[in-house]
């Protein structure tokens, strides 16, 4: 299985120490070069980013040919639009909810809660109420 990440999935993840989650539930993980220039450029000059770096077990991938749907969304940055096109081509899953129902977490809350304290993540709060009852964490 493959597993596509854009910056904030990997960078938060680095964060709060559980981007192993994703090689642990993926065959491979791919990240577009845009990600990769994004993610470096922010654990230089974020604080909270300050130190991390790229797991060794990801790969970087050039971006496939962009859809015209995708380049026609105006909040894109170059690294979500590549990381999606590749997750389109390749059928890219879900991670946190994968990672619940594979039993490498007992529960999401905490990871979530982390996400949004530690790593400044901001998640929306009906993303948080669908994916915590999808894991019977109400």
């Amino acid at each position: 299985m493959i597993v596509v990440a854009d910056t904030s999935v990997i960078l938060n993840l680095c964060c709060v120490g559980q981007a192993d989650l994703l090689q642990a539930l993926f065959k491979q993980v791919w990240i577009p070069e845009e990600v990769k220039a994004e993610f470096e450029r922010l654990s230089q000059h974020r604080q909270r980013f300050q130190g991390l770096q790229i797991p060794a077990w990801a790969a970087i991938r050039p971006a496939v040919a962009i859809p015209a749907h995708l380049s026609a969304m105006p909040n894109l940055h170059a690294g979500e639009t590549a990381a999606l096109a590749l997750a389109l081509d390749c059928h890219a899953d879900a991670v946190l909810l994968q990672a619940r129902r594979a039993g490498l977490l007992s529960a999401i809350k905490p990871v979530i809660e982390r996400l949004e304290t530690d790593a400044g993540f901001w998640l929306a709060p009906a993303l948080v109420t669908e994916a915590l009852e999808n894991c019977g964490e109400t």
